[in-house]
């Protein structure tokens, strides 16, 4: 099948700015997000995920699930599980532990959804980096949960990198919650652009070798009432 019209622009976009805003619109002609049967169960399992033990107290109302998988020229494959890790250089909050997190449920991590995001991924940053022949996949589901009194903090470690090649971040659900900013800055740290994920199928792409990235805390719209905001990170680096 040939490419969509959206790619050689989003495409072209990640080589010249090192990111890229995808609009829910967008993001789902680029999944065919309308053949996808398993979409709300993958939505749903957010309501069952672990709590993060391993953040500091500014940043405990944080849930997640995690995973690993390969991707190369025979396809993508999951991985036995193992923790996830990041040096210091890359996150001063949490870096150099292995943390390991509760595995992303076995039909979620098989299910059509997710299988989709991973093949959308692995054609898009390869297309970016034709030399790589073996990429580590990682896999992150992730709530945020805000409470009264208490924002709740989506990179507690503040603006950073990943330490990996390529990232997406696609909004999956945000329940009562205002602000949430997605900031990108230069190494310098001056501000390239902003923009905030506020529909599902919204989208960031990063290269996280040129540019760094955070999100500003959210805090509920009605403090009475449950606020959260959902994502699932995928992060690509060369094997």
């Amino acid at each position: 099948m040939p490419p969509l019209p959206d790619t050689p622009a989003l495409h072209a976009q990640l080589q010249r700015d090192g990111f890229a805003f995808v609009t829910a619109e967008t993001m789902r002609r680029l999944l065919d997000a309308t053949t996808l049967g398993d979409w709300p169960a993958f939505v749903a399992s957010w309501n069952d995920l672990a709590a993060d033990t391993y953040l500091a107290a500014s940043g405990r109302h944080r849930r997640r699930r995690h995973a690993t998988f390969s991707a190369d020229t025979a396809g993508i494959r999951r991985e036995p599980h193992q923790p996830h890790f990041q040096s210091l250089r890359y996150n001063p909050l949490q870096g150099d532990i292995q943390r390991w997190f509760e595995p992303v449920l076995p039909a979620i991590g098989d299910g059509a959804s997710l299988r989709r995001i991973l093949g959308f991924c692995h054609d898009c940053f390869g297309a970016l980096a034709p030399a790589v022949r073996r990429w580590h996949v990682e896999v992150h589901q992730f709530r945020i949960e805000a409470r009264a009194g208490e924002a709740g903090e989506p990179t507690p470690e503040g603006v950073h990198r990943d330490g990996v090649d390529y990232v997406l971040v696609l909004l999956i659900d945000r329940e009562n919650i205002e602000r949430g900013t997605t900031t990108i800055h230069a190494p310098d740290g001056h501000e390239l652009g902003s923009f905030t994920l506020t529909r599902a199928f919204d989208a960031a792409l990063v290269d996280d070798h040129r540019v760094f990235h955070g999100v500003t805390p959210v805090t509920p719209l009605d403090p009475q009432q449950p606020s959260h905001r959902d994502v699932l990170v995928v992060t690509f680096k060369a094997a």
